[in-house]
């Protein structure tokens, strides 16, 4: 069964429950036609390989450390720190230590 999306107007919770963090999964927050909101967590170590994806992006770290692999080069981000992305723009994700992120995706629109 799916998990459903919160609606505009909704409050959402970024962060995991205290104590929680372990159990807690990445799920997709929102999603509209144009916009989609993601938590990702990712335990120490983990590597999300090259990919990219077709609309722009911002990667905001809420906790922990990662490292954002782009074609300008590594960028590290911590807790407070976003980078973004133009869309189709190849990127791997690894994490340094435990970490939250907020995946924000622009979807583009069908011509």
């Amino acid at each position: 069964m799916a998990l459903p999306h919160a609606q505009p107007d909704d409050v959402v919770d970024l962060l995991p429950a205290p104590g929680a963090a372990a159990e807690t999964v990445s799920v997709s927050l929102l999603r509209t036609a144009r916009l989609q909101l993601m938590r990702l967590v990712l335990p120490g170590g983990h590597h999300m390989p090259e990919h990219t994806v077709p609309g722009e992006l911002t990667l905001q770290c809420l906790q922990g450390q990662v490292v954002v692999g782009t074609p300008q080069g590594p960028r590290t981000l911590s807790a407070g720190q976003l980078v973004a992305l133009a869309g189709g723009e190849p990127h791997d994700v690894r994490a340094t230590e435990a970490a939250v992120l907020l995946l924000t995706l622009l979807h583009p629109t069908a011509s």
